[in-house]
């Protein structure tokens, strides 16, 4: 049986809400471009994960996961608050 703290871990992880993110085109805040294609749970600690692939050539790979909180979070960058990824639009593509 679980503990309450294990329990109080887990929900910790989970207050997300999926909605936060879109599936659809983001640009990130260095002007790279990612298609979101869903919100996934981590089988562990059921933290939200978006998983998004890169829309240019990246020798690293092509599909990627984030936790969601990182994802949607802000960043300071020349000392101005900018979301680590913008949202541009829907995508098209199948």
């Amino acid at each position: 049986m679980e503990s309450q703290t294990q329990s109080e871990d887990r929900n910790a992880k989970t207050d997300f809400d999926p909605t936060e993110v879109r599936l659809g085109l983001y640009e990130h805040y260095k002007g790279m471009r990612y298609r979101v294609l869903g919100v996934a749970r981590h089988s562990e600690t059921l933290e939200h994960l978006v998983v998004y692939e890169t829309l240019y050539d990246n020798p690293l790979g092509k599909l990627w996961i984030r936790p969601a909180k990182m994802f949607v979070e802000s960043v300071q960058v020349n000392g101005a608050i900018r979301p680590r990824f913008r949202f541009i639009g829907q995508d098209n593509l199948p």
